[in-house]
């Protein structure tokens, strides 16, 4: 019989043979789950030089899209809590992407606007976030990528 030098040395050997799933297999949540990291990982890495995530991303998107609507109703479309929301915002009110105003009567209410800096970066930032979204569209192709979106825009 044979014996690896590892082995012989007393050593334990690893095996690199790719290990089974068993019936995590059958778990779509497993798998989608394993995309998300991926497309987070990918995203945080092209948006690198804009010093972006994408919660701020989906922030910005919003209020480009609504400007002038509070803060609660902008964390209530993205299902961000109102204390991590306001230090987000906070965050991009540092940097003069966005501006907060008083909203009527109620002091306690904000609504929410790109400033032009804002403007200026959201494009940047949009034209990295399209880099992403092909590769991410190459990852999973061209014809998934496109029945995926349709499915779960329909299934919100």
């Amino acid at each position: 019989m044979i014996r690896s030098a590892a082995k012989a040395k007393g050593r334990r050997t690893v095996r690199r043979d790719k290990l089974a799933l068993g019936q995590l297999d059958r778990h779509l949540g497993y798998f989608l789950r394993r995309l998300q990291l991926w497309v987070f990982q990918d995203f945080i890495e092209t948006l690198k030089p804009m010093k972006v995530r994408p919660a701020q991303y989906s922030v910005l998107l919003v209020i480009e899209a609504n400007p002038d609507r509070s803060q609660q109703a902008v964390g209530d479309v993205l299902g961000i809590e109102r204390a991590r929301l306001a230090r987000m915002l906070h965050e991009l009110e540092r940097r003069k992407w966005i501006a907060r105003h008083a909203n009527g009567n109620d002091a306690r209410s904000h609504s929410l606007r790109l400033t032009t800096n804002g403007e200026k970066a959201l494009g940047k930032i949009k034209r990295l976030a399209g880099r992403h979204e092909e590769k991410l569209r190459k990852h999973v192709g061209a014809g998934r990528h496109k029945h995926l979106l349709d499915w779960l825009r329909g299934s919100g």
